[in-house]
């Protein structure tokens, strides 16, 4: 694709959550102005911009925890982009709370069909495994499956399992009930990643630049205290 803007003189490329590695998207950006928007590429000396993934999972962690969650499960979102990040900033969460005996990753993807298969999975009670109390989905189209699954399953939202996502998209004002979760600022991730575009534009020898923009949660009504008993 990046090959085919190119032919055409495209005079800068905005990547969002690129899946080339930094060979690639060194060589790209030796060839015109490349900016990753969604990723942060290590090794790779091009301009990125992206959102803190370790903040904003830490708030929607401390935000369940306060309400008194205990059993929190995450579903991955795999090798896309910010997952490896909000994996970790989980993980780490539930370490510094005293629960890493909680702990519990469900491998997935940012897609409705991850979130899905997840809510099967969870709903299971007979494989021998409690409810969780409160899931973080890797993003909002993986809640959205997660929260289909659970009303066809009878299972309330958020009285039975909070359920948070990650990016504020379009879908996290569609759903029935409002999704609590983490807000990216894309109108700003746009404007710092046209700046690099230009500048890079106007100063090819510039030395690589970052922009980390702070998330912020946004609560609605996909999370409450977890149920007695």
């Amino acid at each position: 694709m990046a090959g085919a803007l190119l032919s055409h003189r495209c005079g800068a490329l905005i990547l969002l959550g690129p899946a080339s590695g930094p060979a690639d998207l060194t060589a790209l950006g030796q060839r015109t102005a490349t900016v990753s928007v969604g990723r942060r590429i290590p090794g790779a000396p091009i301009d990125s911009v992206h959102t803190a993934e370790n903040k904003g999972v830490r708030q929607a962690m401390d935000h369940l925890l306060g309400l008194g969650h205990r059993r929190i499960v995450h579903i991955d979102g795999g090798r896309q982009p910010g997952s490896v990040e909000r994996r970790r900033a989980y993980r780490d969460a539930m370490r510094r709370h005293g629960l890493a005996d909680e702990i519990r990753v469900i491998p997935g993807a940012h897609d409705e069909a991850s979130g899905t298969e997840s809510g099967h999975l969870l709903a299971e009670r007979d494989r021998g495994l409690p409810l969780p109390t409160a899931v973080l989905a890797g993003n909002d189209r993986c809640a959205m499956g997660l929260l289909m699954t659970f009303a066809r399953a009878g299972i309330d939202v958020p009285r039975e399992v909070s359920v948070v996502g990650y990016d504020d998209s379009h879908l996290s004002h569609v759903m029935p009930i409002g999704l609590t979760t983490v807000r990216q600022d894309a109108v700003l991730m746009a404007v710092h990643a046209v700046r690099f575009a230009v500048e890079r534009l106007e100063n090819a020898a510039l030395e690589p630049r970052e922009a980390v923009l702070n998330p912020k949660l946004v609560v609605r009504g996909t999370s409450g205290p977890p149920r007695e008993g």
